[in-house]
């Protein structure tokens, strides 16, 4: 277990560990195949415009630049193949819709008691989300103003969701302050948790010539060595992590210690369905680490 942060109610799981298991709820959107059915029924154009379009969809129809500066560390390139296109095959509201309904039919599957761990866990998750401080976080904001639906698991889900964003605008936050780009932010936690460089360059966008530009300007900063981090890149490597753990753990404090210890609890029975039914890969290109490595 992680040890307890700040945020982290009497010897509870520190956020960052909770944050495996909403990171775990949240990713079904991404590898289920009821997502990707779902996305693909509302006309858009194979798997990385409806990756684009559902994670954007919380914003409306907002165009490339908006898209790349939010999610940070996609080649611009990748994201003008998709965005603003998509909205062309389908509306903003109808991408929620779909994101929304394919991932409760997705936590279905995978555990079929998902009805009755919402209807506990929404209480506690709900008062987390409403709790967090949505200043400078834009995809945190635009997920927690989306109007409720009546299916607790949706519910659940974007409640995960929101939370997962919440820290992702955090951990940006904490990258660009500590003068890192997108692509020079993937060669950095590739080379910190020893993860191959074509599963994020792939993933991302970036060419061999881009991802190697940026490893040299790590280098001329002396972050790394070789294909390693030097000492200096694994301060900054905990920097960054230190401040996105501290900027992530706030809102938790709205629970009492027994209600975080029920949320965690709760969380860790669904993450640990999706993850026991292989829905995600290990290792993956959003950085979610196996369970009981984090």
């Amino acid at each position: 277990m992680v040890p307890s942060e700040p945020g982290s109610p009497g010897d509870g799981p520190s956020p960052r560990s909770l944050w495996a298991r909403f990171e775990a709820v949240h990713a079904v959107t991404y590898f289920a195949a009821e997502c990707r059915d779902r996305l693909g029924a509302t006309g858009l154009r194979g798997f990385w415009m409806g990756y684009f379009a559902a994670r954007a969809s919380p914003l409306g129809a907002v165009g490339p630049s908006v898209v790349s500066a939010t999610f940070f560390n996609f080649h611009p390139s990748m994201v003008r193949r998709a965005i603003p296109d998509a909205w062309d095959f389908a509306s903003p509201a109808t991408v929620l819709r779909a994101r929304r309904e394919g991932a409760a039919t997705a936590l279905r599957r995978v555990l079929p008691s998902v009805d009755e761990e919402a209807a506990s866990l929404l209480p506690l998750i709900g008062r987390v989300v409403d709790a967090a401080d949505g200043s400078g976080r834009v995809l945190f904001g635009a997920n927690r103003d989306l109007e409720p639906g009546a299916d607790p698991v949706e519910e659940l889900w974007q409640a995960c969701t929101s939370l997962r964003e919440h820290r992702g605008d955090g951990h940006v936050a904490g990258l660009v302050a500590n003068g890192l780009d997108g692509c020079e932010a993937l060669v950095t936690i590739a080379a910190a948790e020893d993860i191959p460089a074509d599963l994020f360059r792939a993933n991302r966008g970036w060419s061999l010539d881009e991802w190697e530009s940026a490893r040299l300007r790590l280098e001329r900063r002396a972050l790394l060595d070789g294909d390693r981090l030097s000492p200096s890149g694994i301060a900054l490597r905990q920097t960054v992590e230190r401040t996105t753990d501290r900027l992530a753990a706030a809102p938790f404090t709205a629970l009492s210690g027994g209600d975080y210890l029920a949320l965690a609890d709760g969380l860790e029975r669904v993450a640990r369905a999706v993850t026991d039914r292989g829905v995600i890969p290990f290792p993956n290109p959003i950085g979610l680490p196996a369970p009981g490595s984090e």
